[in-house]
């Protein structure tokens, strides 16, 4: 039997007040539904990295701390992830950026792809800024993605449920099996 490729669903905010945890267990189910991945949430809140406060460039793989030993120890996990991120100012969160700068190896060679939110951009600046740093990591974005407009509006008050349009999900298949192609084809450049 075939080993399952790991995905990692990650929130990438970390506000109080949040709404990524919702938006991130609607797109849950739809990675568990998709079945081609054993699939993992991570909450950057859980983390609680904070800023870059390790001796050593991440890229020489030399922690000290236990709080960045762990986050390198889940990111190793991962052969491919799914940012649930909000844009904020234009911009990415500041706790997705730490998160992503904290590691260096750990994210080479793996593809990613974006669940964003937010209003009439639904998170797209944010996201366009996000896949330049990951570039430099050798992390693989791809142009697939999905992307909520508006979302607040399909957030049910009472429950925090996210219920969106039905092209949504379909959106979430589509980055799943472009995730899965390119997880693949990374594999052998993960194991050098």
């Amino acid at each position: 039997m075939e080993l399952m490729l790991h995905l990692q669903v990650i929130i990438a905010s970390t506000r109080p007040g949040r709404l990524g945890p919702s938006v991130a267990a609607w797109f849950l189910e739809c990675a568990r539904a998709n079945g081609k991945f054993d699939v993992e949430l991570v909450d950057l809140a859980a983390a609680n990295l904070p800023l870059l406060d390790e001796p050593k460039h991440p890229m020489l793989g030399q922690y000290v701390h236990e709080h960045t030993k762990a986050w390198s120890a889940t990111i190793k996990r991962g052969d491919a992830y799914v940012f649930v991120t909000p844009e904020y100012d234009y911009s990415a969160p500041a706790a997705l950026m730490n998160a992503l700068q904290c590691l260096s190896r750990e994210w080479s060679y793996k593809p990613v792809g974006f669940v964003s939110y937010g209003g009439v951009s639904g998170g797209t600046r944010g996201v366009q800024m996000t896949k330049l740093l990951m570039t430099s990591l050798r992390l693989m974005p791809l142009p697939e993605g999905v992307i909520l407009p508006f979302f607040a509006q399909h957030i049910n008050a009472e429950t925090r449920a996210f219920n969106p349009p039905e092209i949504s999900s379909k959106s979430a298949g589509v980055m799943l099996d472009e995730l899965l192609k390119w997880a693949t084809a990374l594999a052998p450049l993960r194991s050098v």
